[in-house]
């Protein structure tokens, strides 16, 4: 516990890589709170999740932007796809 605590302080929101890889629906709700947790593995950071949708962190080209919108609208609206195309 006191070693999380100093590693919240040193890198921000983070976890160890063996919480995340046991409980991965925390680190999701974190990164989804706060943009970005970093993962850290033998007290040394190794992994940045960063939620895309509040943190576009990563420079996407025009197309790769078009493609995650794309993909996420049909995840989000599916079914209505889905009847569309009867």
């Amino acid at each position: 516990m006191l070693l999380r605590l100093i590693m919240s302080d040193i890198y921000g929101n983070s976890m160890t890589v063996t919480e995340a890889n046991q409980n991965f629906s925390s680190a999701e709700k974190l990164a989804a709170l706060n943009g970005s947790v970093v993962l850290v593995k033998r007290n040394r950071p190794k992994y940045l999740l960063i939620d895309l949708d509040r943190n576009p962190q990563i420079e996407m080209s025009d197309d790769e932007k078009i493609d995650f919108v794309a993909r996420r609208i049909l995840a989000e609206h599916r079914y209505a796809f889905e009847v569309l195309a009867r």
